[in-house]
């Protein structure tokens, strides 16, 4: 046989038995798939970079509504109902965010660089997040059971996290 022959069989067996070696792997449950098993090598990096793209095309620049005092409170009594379960509240972060996979940021801690939750982030991506959900984690997309208010609503109350909120927001988040 010549060396072409042999480096094109070799080349076409390994395209064959490439698929058939991650199937194997996957079919015989050897990745990790539960919350507590380690990551596969640049699994967040994998998932990351594709994630911002899209938010980063798709968000809104801004909010249509404003972010008055009425619509604080109101952003605040949908986040304790829809969000606190798993993102917590500022006096007590939630046992259940702290074991997804990824874990859910608790949005009222105070980070070291002084941002509170996402307060740092654009409005618009924070409300693209809980319009759209986040596939592969725990978080849901309410695009379709909150109306676009109430999603504009819960996002300018974690885009003022770090600020002083209305007496009503602040006591229903905790603080």
């Amino acid at each position: 046989m010549r060396p072409i022959h042999i480096a094109l069989i070799s080349f076409v067996a390994g395209l064959l038995l490439l698929p058939l070696a991650v199937y194997l792997y996957l079919a015989f449950g050897h990745p990790p798939v539960a919350t507590g098993d380690k990551p596969f090598p640049f699994e967040a990096r994998i998932v990351r970079i594709p994630l911002r793209a899209r938010i980063a095309r798709e968000m809104p620049a801004r909010s249509p509504i404003p972010a008055t005092d009425e619509n604080l409170n109101a952003g605040a009594s949908l986040y304790e109902d829809k969000c606190e379960f798993c993102h917590g509240a500022a006096d007590a972060p939630s046992a259940v965010g702290r074991s997804t996979f990824p874990r859910a940021p608790q949005l009222w801690i105070r980070r070291p660089n002084g941002t509170v939750g996402v307060s740092n982030d654009p409005v618009g991506e924070t409300y693209w997040k809980i319009k759209n959900g986040i596939r592969l984690t725990a978080m849901p997309a309410y695009g379709s059971s909150l109306t676009e208010t109430q999603l504009w609503q819960v996002s300018l109350l974690l885009s003022q996290a770090n600020k002083p909120l209305p007496a009503e927001a602040a006591r229903t988040v905790g603080r």
